[in-house]
């Protein structure tokens, strides 16, 4: 069954990292397909994009396209966030992020009112462009260091972490963080004594 749009988790940070949340749960046994088939897609660009809406049959035949883009932005953030870095291990995500973020993002409009509006003519295409060059920033640049993994065991979304002190643990304190604390208070209760903070 395709997510609806509102579905969708925002609020890592960038882009390219809330595109990498629509493989919900990853690395865990209950992990969730988000972008399953062209409408799911649709749906994805619909609401991440430049526009209100993007024809379901726009992404016809990207599904597949846009997860194997989603999976090389994985593979080269975590190998951008290991001991080596983007090395030979990383080239083939490299160098698809790479061509990806070459293909024509969309364009910047006035029409005959002076109101701005987006125009590509491949729409699904543009918004992969978008992501990947989000993704080839975020890589190269400063803001890589305060990539984030969620603590939640069974979440582990990557997240920027825009705190001051750069401690943040969770993804969102509304979700994963408000579990955890309640988990903590649970246990508290069953044990009469008092359990670990998950700050």
């Amino acid at each position: 069954m395709p997510s609806s749009p509102s579905g969708f988790r925002a609020g890592s940070g960038r882009l390219c990292l809330d595109f990498i949340r629509t493989l919900r749960h990853r690395g865990t046994g209950s992990a969730a397909e988000e972008l399953p088939d062209p409408m799911a897609l649709a749906a994805w660009v619909s609401r991440f994009g430049p526009w209100e809406s993007v024809p379901p049959d726009a992404a016809d035949g990207r599904d597949a396209e846009a997860r194997e883009l989603r999976e090389a932005i994985h593979a080269l953030i975590a190998a951008a966030r290991g001991p080596a870095g983007v090395g030979p291990s990383a080239d083939a995500p490299r160098e698809l992020v790479n061509r990806v973020a070459a293909l024509p993002v969309p364009a910047p409009r006035l029409d005959g009112s002076g109101r701005p509006s987006w125009h590509a003519e491949d729409p699904v295409q543009a918004v992969l462009a978008l992501i990947a060059r989000d993704a080839v920033d975020l890589v190269g640049g400063p803001a890589l260091d305060r990539v984030r993994e969620c603590a939640g065991a069974d979440c582990q979304a990557l997240f920027l972490d825009t705190s001051r002190p750069g401690t943040r643990r969770w993804c969102s304190m509304n979700t994963c963080g408000n579990r955890a604390k309640k988990q903590v208070l649970r246990d508290r209760a069953s044990t009469g004594g008092r359990g670990a903070d998950p700050g």
